[in-house]
């Protein structure tokens, strides 16, 4: 195998396991949420709360700067894994139907 074909079957197996790492991290924010769902069942608390997903995004874009990501490549994961995140709590609160 060609070194430069070698380096990128390297490179791919890399982010492969990054892919996999990412994964985990993400089933285990969703074990998460079916924790913070039973809270705002308790509580009488909406799925949507607008001041903590911009405090999110906020800090994540933080993260992101200082870990040399893009802000605004974090900031556009995030809010697309805020709102699965809200739909899937409306689902369980019984609130409105989810967006596609």
């Amino acid at each position: 195998m060609p070194s430069g074909q070698h380096a990128l079957s390297e490179l791919r197996a890399t982010i492969d396991r990054i892919d996999r790492e990412i994964v985990t991290l993400l089933a285990e924010r969703v074990r998460c949420l079916d924790k913070v769902v039973d809270v705002k069942t308790r509580e009488n608390l909406p799925a949507a709360i607008p001041e903590r997903v911009e405090e999110v995004v906020a800090h994540v874009r933080a993260q992101a700067h200082a870990a040399g990501m893009p802000p605004e490549l974090a900031e556009l994961l995030w809010r697309r894994l805020i709102d699965w995140s809200i739909a899937y709590e409306e689902r369980h609160l019984g609130g409105p139907a989810p967006k596609t």
